[in-house]
């Protein structure tokens, strides 16, 4: 008997208004009996989800980090596994498992049927899959446009950095773990359960999304400059041994800020501080490749 897998489109993903056709149909192609729903708002996935609840085997999300975001909200809960087609701008799951960009490939992973149990973020009330930040990162997500990111994919997350990176400001925040506490007067705080956010910049160096555990970084600069100085070794994820960065790996942590701050998760905002974060050990199956030799 055929898999039947629901197949999520968010056509406002950078490439999600583009072959979700072919892609439907290399899917049935490849053995899965597929039911297709195609929205503009990432925020009915749960309810498309609830809807087909019981005559599907998986879910299969067409688009970028944000919209995989919004379908994990309720795959995590119900056990369904996750097949990733990724359409969007930065595809930052799909690189932290090595998933390929191009559709007809992860089709065929998907038809595979080879999984991985990975671990997901939690803050407050919500899943993240790669990274959770609030400061820097969150006015470069509110300074890109779905426009700008069709049109120049990745390079848009530079063009929004260059416009906010000069009016950065550091804030107060307050942070705990179960190891202690640090009061910290960052320009951006980073928590990532995967290793790469943005534009494939890197959390940590050595960061898996099943090692269960987070990993922190707080950057604390004075000037532009010294961000710009940073761009190298965030992309390698050596920054931890910067002198303007403080690193920090745990289980759960909280994070206090003075005024009320918006999060990021996995590229869209989705909550604000005070924020409580906690690793989810092994809480959701997404479809891989396998290994290389």
């Amino acid at each position: 008997m055929p898999s039947r897998a629901l197949f999520l489109v968010n056509p406002r993903a950078r490439r999600g208004s583009e072959g979700a056709e072919e892609i439907a149909a290399r899917l049935r192609d490849l053995g899965l009996d597929l039911v297709v729903e195609a929205t503009e708002d990432p925020g009915r996935f749960p309810e498309l989800i609830q809807r087909h609840r019981g005559t599907i085997d998986r879910v299969l999300v067409g688009g970028g980090d944000g919209t995989l975001n919004a379908a994990v909200q309720v795959l995590a809960p119900l056990g369904l596994p996750l097949g990733v087609i990724p359409l969007g701008t930065g595809n930052n799951l799909a690189r932290t498992l090595a998933i390929p960009f191009d559709p007809p490939a992860a089709c065929q992973v998907v038809a595979e049927g080879r999984r991985r149990r990975i671990d997901l973020g939690y803050v407050n009330d919500r899943y993240f899959c790669t990274t959770a930040s609030l400061g820097l990162s969150v006015q470069i997500t509110e300074e890109l446009s779905p426009d700008a990111k069709r049109r120049w994919g990745p390079v848009a997350y530079a063009v929004a950095a260059a416009r906010v990176i000069r009016r950065a400001h550091r804030f107060h925040a307050d942070i705990a773990w179960e190891g202690g506490t640090r009061q910290m007067r960052p320009v951006q705080i980073v928590v990532g359960n995967g290793r790469f956010y943005g534009a494939a910049l890197a959390v940590a160096g050595d960061a898996t999304i099943d090692d269960a555990r987070l990993d922190l970084y707080s950057l604390e600069t004075n000037h532009w400059l010294e961000l710009l100085k940073l761009a190298p070794s965030l992309k390698s994820g050596t920054h931890g041994r910067r002198p303007e960065v403080e690193t920090l790996r745990a289980t759960a942590f909280t994070i206090r800020t003075r005024t009320r701050m918006a999060v990021d998760l996995d590229g869209e905002v989705g909550t604000e501080t005070p924020a409580q974060f906690r690793v989810v050990p092994k809480a959701l199956d997404v479809f891989v490749p396998a290994p290389e030799a």
